[in-house]
């Protein structure tokens, strides 16, 4: 296993998608105890996120396997999310499949987090390295992920709207039905704010950045926005 790792450089410029990260923490038998964040460099053909990490400058040392550059991204072929290792060119040509999550809401354009479905090891490749699949005792995994089972903006089938977006004072609704509950989270998936359903929310104290509102119906139904707060 360890052969298969080995050093490169790949130098992303002065890029920054700060408000699209993710942070992981996790395997530490191969990947050591420390943190990697994943930005996310662009879409595929089925508009799901791609999430590189970052630093990408050969600087991230890694237990002996070299250097760890690691892409999570969706395989629209066995339709589930994965968490790959490059082979050592940067390029992700040939990588290395470490985890992969069939089981976590497949309609969302962003990966589930560590708790959501089952993010299974590929013992082939890590050779049991990582202990056993993801969870929350084993690893963190924050930031653009998403924490439901729920598929992302899923209730009355895509009938549901958010405006405006980015957002100054108030954002409103319209499509919902039988709304019950508004919550707010951070980028971080900590939640900040707890409402009980208005067709219009004021989020004029929340600080300039990035969040996730999620519209809860009576019946259980979920619909799920990132929007920018201005």
């Amino acid at each position: 296993m360890k052969s298969k790792f080995i050093p490169l450089v790949l130098v992303f410029g002065n890029l920054v998608f700060a408000q699209n990260t993710i942070s992981f923490n996790g395997c530490h038998n191969l990947f050591e105890d420390q943190n990697f964040t994943f930005f996310k460099t662009g879409v595929d053909g089925q508009n799901k996120n791609i999430y590189i990490t970052n630093p990408v400058d050969g600087q991230q040392p890694c237990g002996g396997l070299g250097t760890c550059e690691f892409k999570i991204q969706w395989n629209n072929t066995l339709t589930r999310w994965e968490f790959l290792a490059d082979s050592g060119n940067g390029d992700f040509v040939d990588p290395f499949l470490i985890y992969y999550n069939s089981t976590g809401n497949s309609s969302a354009l962003n990966p589930p987090s560590n708790n959501v479905g089952t993010w299974v090891e590929n013992v082939a490749v890590t050779e049991n390295g990582c202990g056993g699949n993801l969870t929350a005792a084993n690893s963190t995994m924050t930031g653009d992920v998403h924490t439901s089972t729920l598929a992302v903006s899923n209730s009355g089938k895509g009938k549901i709207q958010m405006f405006p977006n980015p957002v100054s004072d108030y954002i409103s609704f319209s499509g919902v039905q039988n709304g019950k509950t508004l919550q707010i989270f951070n980028v971080n998936g900590q939640l900040i704010r707890t409402e009980t359903y208005t067709d219009r929310m004021n989020v004029n104290s929340l600080s300039p950045g990035v969040y996730v509102l999620k519209v809860f119906s009576a019946n259980g139904n979920s619909s799920e926005f990132k929007f920018i707060k201005k």
